[in-house]
């Protein structure tokens, strides 16, 4: 067997159920603020590489 693949007693980790900060924490306003002023960085990347592909 190859050592990538699990067997019956060792759970693959991909197959192991995590746990979800979206599900976790709150939706408050707060919460969505601090995500959206956190992501400008990557807004400014996706801006400009889509500017790129025009």
């Amino acid at each position: 067997m190859k050592p990538t693949q699990s067997t019956p007693d060792q759970p693959s980790p991909t197959l192991t159920p995590q746990p979800n900060r979206i599900i976790a924490e709150p939706a408050t306003v707060a919460a969505c603020q601090r995500d959206y002023a956190q992501a400008s960085e990557v807004r400014q990347t996706l801006a400009a590489q889509e500017a790129r592909q025009r």
